[in-house]
């Protein structure tokens, strides 16, 4: 026996050789393994859901997700993306009440022997001169002779402070009335002559202690004028009104 082989070496050895005309046998892992490199491409894929026939979808969709907590807001309807109508202006409804026990002096819009002094702009003449008569048939209602009305034509809403002013230091009338139109355009002219005819009238008044109605329409337009016609004589009233308050106070200072 030499280093390099042992007895029964041969044998063994031949055993461990593939028997002749055997093959050993071939696993199937083609299939798998391209199953199994799809699986690892695509961890997350899921198999999409079939569609529902048309005729089994519901009539209402189900509240839809973008995410898997937050639902999306349904459409609001119509009628809610729309601002709500603004409320027309107008005056607050109502009269005071005064508890019983305190000492109240009311003017009355009766106009009978006084005098009247009514200051009118030409401008915007279609609307002033609708204003004038609203005032005219008012006075008649209350009791004002025409001898006691004067009428002081301007020429327009500015100038009418300076009417009322005058008419005032006379003397001569018991109440002015004011008068005028004031058209909004395309410039700022509006706000400088309307804003100025209303701090005029309130100084006139102010200055003289004769009252001062404020008759004068601002308008955004000609058409808005029929509605606002009866100004004037809602102004006539107002005049009548403070004169009589004022004659009250006068009264009672003296017997007092």
């Amino acid at each position: 026996m030499t280093e390099q082989h042992w007895p029964g070496e041969d044998r063994i050895a031949a055993t461990d050789q593939d028997e002749p005309g055997v093959e050993e046998p071939q696993l199937e892992v083609d299939g798998a393994l391209d199953e199994v490199e799809r699986a690892e491409a695509e961890p997350d894929a899921e198999p999409e859901p079939e569609p529902l026939p048309l005729e089994e979808l519901p009539d209402d969709p189900v509240e839809q997700r973008r995410d898997g907590d937050t639902p999306v807001p349904e459409a609001a309807p119509a009628e809610e993306d729309e601002l709500p109508p603004l409320r027309p202006p107008g005056h607050a409804a109502g009269e005071l009440s005064i508890p019983d026990g305190y000492g109240v002096i009311t003017g009355s819009a009766d106009g009978g022997r006084r005098a009247v002094g009514i200051v009118v702009s030409r401008f915007n003449g279609e609307v002033t001169n609708r204003l004038l008569q609203s005032a005219f048939d008012e006075l008649e209602l209350a009791g004002v002779a025409r001898e006691a009305v004067t009428v002081a034509q301007v020429p327009g809403a500015f100038e009418l402070p300076l009417g009322a002013m005058a008419l005032a230091k006379t003397r001569r009338f018991a109440c002015i009335i004011a008068l005028g139109c004031v058209i909004r355009g395309e410039t700022p002219h509006f706000d400088y002559v309307a804003g100025e005819a209303a701090s005029g009238l309130q100084l006139a008044a102010l200055e003289t202690g004769i009252p001062v109605s404020f008759g004068v329409l601002t308008l955004e337009s000609v058409e808005q004028a029929d509605e606002r016609v009866s100004k004037g004589a809602e102004a006539v009233r107002t005049a009548l009104e403070m004169a009589d308050l004022f004659s009250q106070l006068r009264a009672n200072a003296s017997t007092g």
